[in-house]
């Protein structure tokens, strides 16, 4: 559930990740509906340092790209032999690659407080789970496409032989880490000519159709190969084909080599680490990534959910907003039936990341408070009485929260394309450590990824408010508003229904993004009645939320974050709590905002409470409407905003990755 994104902090996009999964006879419920808010092209809010904070070095740490390439050369798996052509221009190379186009996010630096006030045992520790963290970059791209592994080896060849685009193409692939990225244009970029993302990303045959998959799978069922085509549907699978069927293998057993890498420093932390529970945790997530076993990555989701007073951070983060093709089954009417009749409930394929940090104790004191008012919060919920939901309104909540201080982020959590992870919720719904061992929820919010450090920055970010919105409202627009409410937004993804959305096929995503936004703006008036928020505060949020919202472009329907905000400005222009003008400048009507937000959280409800795929994708077609008045305000930004994407620096986490 990042999950937000610096989208918005939601990125298409929500920690964390270990390996859900599901028993031997069904495949459990859903993997990505709750998200991860991650920095959106929409604006500030989740991208805001992204779009505004543009005077970063383009050049790839050496370092990490040494790592990296010797990576490639411990486990083959997913490298194949491919003639590639480069898909952009030298033109577009250059501007792409230009501080004024790439903007960066900056891990902590070699000699940060962070770091030098760790003992010396927590310091041995970093560096072990750095390296752990670091081999998911690899893992991921194989997940994420088929040709990444292999177009890397390309260009550094090409590069090698003197050619610039080659070099430069490598600052976007490291940056987005794989071929394909929307930018914040919603273009996709294709950095090899020839080639096009497929529905089912790295995890299924790159020549399935989702007409052929489906019908695999309904002869498959037929012939009584029940156990099969659940091990198919599950999350923690790639799917490859077997004569005219397909077979399934465990992410385990398919990168054994590089698991058994990440369990081996996992262990070697644990010896030095200071703290008891993070110890224990980082043996059970070791066992985990050895043995093909569900139930073990509940054990160590569940233990993880609980860490709440540890020096350092790590995560292994699991969730999904790419993969098409599983999600695809419940549009097949028979293929549908078949699954309700043998009780399996497919689940889109996790892609995984890694994030390493170190836990600041004032902003986790800060966002602990929230905790209190979280059961207050379940028992407003619309139509509560309908379903159950994470949050309890009359027991402790089950849920850990901490700020932190990011060494480095991997593999899907590090992925900049068009946005970067600013906040997880997780484990998610489909993860056994939820769904049969009771476990809670742990909320991680990235500090490097949310601050803005520069003038320059918030220089920048006045021009876009100058462009966007009323004069009279940039008072209450505030940058810890905005943190505020992504908090909300996190914990919204424990409220409100925990199964049955899996039907919503490929709208789930959207329509849970769209849940936890409005459960955070919902709640305002309730939580400022009980002493949360000031009456000011509660202002401050509201602006800053609407001034976010609005994009530099229409997005595609695959990405959620980004869909989810068009559907929210439409909706509340059509309720008259804001309104843009000709010119693309936006008012709010304070008094509106809230009860509008409660309206369209209870039509989400009834949505998810049906989980039903055309009424799904009713509810998203009549919001996801992009009006005359939302483009030219998207001009106007574009006019003081050139960001299209971002990249990654990490100074500490280099040089722990280059230590003996």
């Amino acid at each position: 559930m990042e999950h937000s994104t610096s989208n918005i902090g939601k990125h298409n996009n929500v920690p964390n990740i270990a390996i859900g999964g599901r028993n031997e006879q069904k495949s459990i419920k859903q993997n990505n509906l709750n998200g991860r808010v991650n920095f959106n092209p929409k604006g500030v809010r989740y991208s805001r340092e992204d779009e505004l904070n543009n005077n970063s070095q383009n050049d790839k740490s050496e370092i990490l790209i040494g790592e990296l390439n010797k990576m490639s050369t411990i486990n083959n798996v997913g490298i194949k032999k491919t003639e590639f052509k480069l898909g952009l221009t030298s033109e577009e190379l250059s501007k792409r690659t230009h501080k004024d186009y790439l903007t960066t996010k900056k891990m902590l630096g070699v000699d940060a407080p962070e770091y030098l006030a760790l003992s010396d045992g927590d310091k041995e520790a970093l560096k072990h789970l750095t390296r752990a963290a670091a081999r998911l970059d690899k893992v991921e791209m194989v997940i994420d496409d088929h040709n990444n592994l292999a177009f890397k080896e390309y260009l550094e060849k090409e590069i090698a032989k003197g050619n610039d685009d080659a070099k430069l193409t490598k600052i976007l692939f490291d940056a987005q880490k794989g071929i394909f990225a929307l930018d914040r244009d919603s273009n996709m970029i294709k950095l090899a000519s020839g080639l096009e993302p497929k529905k089912g990303i790295g995890v299924y045959p790159e020549d399935l159709t989702k007409e052929e998959f489906h019908s695999i799978l309904i002869k498959m069922m037929k012939e009584g190969k029940i156990d099969e085509v659940a091990k198919i549907l599950n999350q923690r699978s790639v799917v490859e084909r077997d004569g005219d069927e397909l077979k399934a293998i465990d992410y385990v057993d398919y990168f054994k080599d590089d698991f058994e890498y990440m369990a081996s420093e996992l262990e070697k932390a644990a010896e030095t680490s200071t703290n008891d529970d993070f110890n224990e945790y980082l043996k059970l997530q070791a066992k985990a990534l050895r043995i093909a076993d569900p139930m073990l990555d509940g054990y160590a989701d569940k233990k993880w959910a609980t860490l709440q007073d540890t020096p350092l951070e790590f995560t292994i983060t699991r969730e999904n907003y790419s993969d098409e093709m599983t999600e695809s089954v419940v549009e097949n009417i028979e293929l549908k039936k078949l699954l309700d009749e043998n009780g399996i409930i497919p689940i889109s394929k996790d892609c995984l990341g890694g994030r390493v940090g170190i836990v600041n104790k004032q902003g986790t004191d800060a966002i602990l408070n929230v905790k209190k008012y979280l059961p207050l919060m379940a028992q407003n919920m619309p139509l509560n009485d309908r379903y159950i939901q994470n949050i309890s309104a009359d027991k402790e909540s089950k849920q850990t929260m901490v700020d932190v201080d990011l060494v480095g982020v991997y593999g899907d959590v590090g992925e900049y394309r068009a946005g970067i992870t600013l906040a997880e919720n997780l484990p998610n719904d489909d993860k056994l450590s939820v769904r049969e061992l009771g476990g809670g929820r742990r909320n991680v919010y990235h500090r490097q990824i949310r601050l803005i450090t520069s003038d320059d920055a918030r220089e920048k970010m006045q021009k876009r408010l100058d462009a966007m919105l009323n004069p009279e409202l940039h008072k209450y627009y505030n940058d810890e508003a905005d943190h505020w409410f992504t908090v909300g937004h996190e914990n919204g993804h424990s409220l409100g229904p925990k199964s049955g959305t899996e039907g919503l096929g490929k709208y789930k995503s959207i329509i849970e993004e769209n849940k936890a936004d409005m459960v955070s703006l919902a709640m305002l008036d309730v939580l400022t009645e009980a002493g949360m928020y000031t009456p000011e505060q509660r202002k401050q949020i509201i602006i800053t939320y609407a001034a976010d919202n609005m994009m530099m472009a229409k997005p595609t329907l695959s990405q959620a974050h980004r869909v989810r905000s068009v559907m929210q400005n439409y909706f509340f222009i059509k309720e008259g709590a804001i309104t843009i003008s000709k010119d693309g400048i936006l008012d709010v009507n304070m008094d509106k905002m809230v009860p509008t937000a409660q309206k369209m959280l209870k039509e989400i409800i009834e949505v998810q409470l049906s989980g039903d795929f055309s009424r799904g994708e009713k509810y998203v077609n009549d919001y996801f409407i992009w009006t005359d008045e939302m483009d030219t305000m998207a001009k106007n930004i574009k006019k003081v905003s050139k960001t299209l994407n971002g990249k990654v620096e990490y100074p500490l986490a280099d040089k722990l990755l280059n230590e003996s």
